[in-house]
């Protein structure tokens, strides 16, 4: 998920350094001789990952870290990460592979290597359906009211391409949905597929605009040049994307479809 360009450069120079005391990462003949595969899953980025009632790492990301294990024929094993670790952890051989928000981006193929894409990211405009907006870049207008959650990355996008809109700060997410339902705001720019979830509370006819501004793909991340992991977990993604499990699962922890199609990655993310 978003960072700022700072923290990503100093965290991926982090990881360039631990990469390189740690020791070789564990092939595939390797997992299945233990009988035992490593998942990090940040258990603090719900429904990706969050602590159940027995205290015990579930959500979307671990329906699919236990599809994957069972295909293997291994024991799922689950290390929790946050989202500045989950790239040290990977190249300290902590953990096989790593989910939890794991965009595919530029800086980040420097030092680990991703499967296919297992579910996508949007960011875009959620609204009412009393609004006209057809494209994002038409809140740019002073009668347009904003709102957002301080410190989030959409601030300073908000700032920078639209900065004839008023613009409310709140203080949680709940808080800035609330405010559209209310009447308050007009719309709100986020990852919708999380914003979403704060929509149910509400009679108010919701509407997210077509034109997203960003799809992102996330995918699971792996040690660079652990090629027959990463060609078996790929071709375990392809048969729980087919046969349905991965949006099955997704709406059942996302309580909506996803918003667009993971399989349809532009062919540089393939």
């Amino acid at each position: 998920m978003c960072m700022s360009s700072r923290m990503l450069a100093i965290g991926l120079a982090a990881c360039a350094l631990l990469g390189s005391l740690g020791a070789h990462a564990r092939t595939l003949n390797d997992i299945l001789l233990s009988k035992k595969i490593v998942f990090g899953i940040n258990p603090n980025l719900a429904p990706l990952g969050l602590y159940d009632a027995m205290n015990d790492i579930d959500g979307f990301d671990v329906s699919i870290a236990k599809e994957i294990a069972d295909s293997l024929g291994v024991k799922l094993e689950i290390v929790p990460v946050g989202s500045s670790d989950r790239v040290p952890f990977l190249l300290a051989d902590k953990i096989d592979a790593v989910m939890g928000g794991m965009t595919r981006n530029a800086d980040r193929l420097k030092v680990i290597d991703f499967t296919d894409p297992v579910n996508t990211e949007v960011l875009g405009v959620l609204t009412t359906a009393d609004r006209p907006y057809k494209d994002w870049t038409q809140l740019n207008d002073p009668s347009v009211r904003l709102v957002q959650v301080r410190g989030t990355t959409p601030v300073k996008l908000i700032q920078d391409k639209l900065p004839k809109a008023r613009l409310l700060l709140l203080d949680n997410y709940p808080d800035a949905v609330r405010s559209i339902a209310q009447g308050r705001s007009d719309a709100l720019i986020d990852v919708l597929d999380f914003v979403l979830l704060y929509t149910k509370n509400y009679s108010t006819k919701w509407r997210v605009v077509d034109a997203p501004i960003e799809v992102d793909y996330d995918c699971l991340g792996i040690r660079k040049a652990n090629t027959a992991l990463t060609e078996r977990l790929n071709k375990q993604i392809g048969v729980l994307q087919k046969s349905g499990f991965v949006s099955a699962s997704w709406k059942k922890w996302f309580g909506r479809p996803m918003l667009y199609d993971p399989t349809g990655a532009p062919p540089a993310l393939q």
